[in-house]
């Protein structure tokens, strides 16, 4: 089991150190959320691999899977199994693209995006309940982190060539 985050931020501490705590608390934040959410939403089954096509699907449609395979940072055998697991669930849809009769844009369906708008409502309203629960100091103080840790992505996408990972809005 890891050791929950203790203590405050040390700014003398090594930036491994900073990296270690920043990467167990995001760990154990990625980890209590989909548990707890798969506890109230059975239908929170889906892999997280699916989740984020359908989120960058919703961002880029119609796109092609080599784009797709771009921004998800996957290999494009990966994300074209990826996606006919979402085509053969109803979620997703592959036409010929216009354009380049060999190549195929995926697109959401109805239910797909009906199925990422649910997804993201239990996650907003997880969080929600939960920052409630929070001493307004510690509320205010995740929700001060915010723009850093937005900054942080940013470096993470700029150090690796990510493309596609959008900006928060506040």
């Amino acid at each position: 089991m890891t050791t929950p985050f203790v203590g405050p931020f040390e700014p003398n501490e090594p930036a491994e150190v900073d990296a270690r705590r920043l990467t167990e608390v995001v760990t154990r934040l990625r980890r209590a959320l989909r548990t707890s959410i798969r506890s109230d939403y059975p239908w929170e089954s889906r892999p997280m691999a699916q989740v984020e096509l359908l989120m960058t699907l919703a961002d880029n449609a119609p796109a092609r899977v080599g784009h797709l395979a771009e921004l998800l940072q996957l290999a494009p055998n990966t994300v074209s199994g990826l996606v006919q697991q979402l085509v053969d669930a109803g979620l997703a849809s592959r036409q010929t693209d216009k354009g380049d009769r060999r190549a195929a844009s995926i697109t959401l369906t109805p239910e797909g995006e009906r199925e990422l708008r649910g997804w993201r409502q239990a996650h907003e309203q997880r969080i929600g309940s939960a920052l409630d629960r929070l001493a307004i100091d510690d509320r205010e103080a995740v929700l001060a982190a915010l723009p850093a840790l937005d900054e942080l992505v940013d470096q993470l996408v700029a150090v690796s060539g990510v493309s596609g990972v959008r900006p928060l809005a506040y």
